[in-house]
């Protein structure tokens, strides 16, 4: 049995205060926050998700927020670089967007495309990148309209311990080799977005989990029998695979890889408008069936914010 994965499901990252998190990703990236809820592992946390109008596969950022906690380390073991992609012709808006808010921000190139490289509120290494492909997000939020809005993900660099055993593994997920460039190799998926995967070849030194740091990357099953499968495929390959998780929005499996980067499978439906509709996505805060009857408990503790317009 061989599998192949569509790209990026969701990347999902620790971060600091939820008001913070919220202007950058909404108002300055211009993104859609779609859910509201909890950690289902620890509901003292918010678990926020941003992206598309929609909140379609290959769109979303996650964030659990810790005020106040350390700050980690960004190294080998972890995503390394999340990447956003934006219409043709786009860069040049957001290149003046980081510096109306700013924003430091370096300009290179790699693989014969430019890049826009800068650091979120928190820490997180982020980079945009002009592409054709890709659905036009018409998500219009402040100054960002859907003709230079974030389509979705790019793709991601991943620092791994190994990377060898890694890009073993990308090209056992259907992956493609598609280019070896100085420090990075280059792999592509089949969907159109979240699709290419840059890993670095050198160390990135020693990583520490905390605020600014990706805690993990999933990777896109089209339905649940597609993840059964990919959990004994996966199980096949030698890696301890967790149980099924219900997510509400999504199922999950979990394993961590020889480079020890931690690897999501996240099916692509039931979608945020499971539990709100499409119109409505990411006005309240949203808990899951057993977390109901502690809503007050909960919503005393979590930090209120806003998503605010900030043009």
């Amino acid at each position: 049995m061989t599998k192949q994965t569509q790209g990026i499901h969701h990347i999902t990252a620790i971060v600091g205060h939820p008001q913070e998190n919220t202007d950058f990703y909404a108002g300055v990236l211009g993104l859609r926050l779609v859910k509201k809820t909890v950690n289902f592992d620890d509901p003292g946390t918010y678990h926020l998700y941003f992206g598309d109008e929609k909140g379609k596969p290959g769109t979303i950022i996650t964030f659990f927020p810790w005020p106040n906690a350390y700050q980690g380390k960004i190294g080998d073991g972890q995503v390394g670089v999340t990447s956003y992609v934006v219409p043709k012709g786009a860069l040049a808006f957001w290149e003046n967007r980081l510096e109306k808010f700013e924003i430091a921000y370096t300009k290179t190139e790699r693989f014969g495309e430019q890049y826009l490289q800068f650091d979120d509120v928190h820490g997180l290494h982020l980079e945009i990148v002009e592409r054709e492909a890709g659905e036009t997000n018409t998500w219009t939020f402040g100054d960002v309209t859907p003709e230079v809005a974030i389509k979705g993900f790019g793709g991601a660099t991943l620092y791994s311990k190994t990377p060898g055993a890694t890009a073993e593994l990308l090209e056992q997920m259907g992956l493609e080799k598609v280019g070896e460039e100085g420090d990075y190799v280059r792999y592509k998926a089949a969907g159109d977005i979240g699709n290419i995967i840059d890993i670095k070849l050198t160390t990135s030194g020693k990583s520490q989990m905390g605020v600014g740091t990706v805690h993990h990357i999933a990777w896109r099953a089209s339905d649940d029998q597609d993840q059964l499968d990919w959990s004994e495929y996966v199980d096949g390959l030698g890696y301890g695979v967790t149980r099924v998780q219900d997510r509400n929005y999504f199922n999950a499996i979990y394993f961590r890889e020889h480079g020890e980067i931690l690897f999501e499978i996240a099916t692509d439906p039931p979608g945020f408008a499971v539990d709100e509709t499409q119109e409505t996505m990411g006005e309240k805060l949203m808990l899951p069936a057993q977390y109901e009857q502690h809503r007050s408990k909960i919503e005393n503790h979590v930090l209120p914010f806003e998503v605010r317009v900030l043009d």
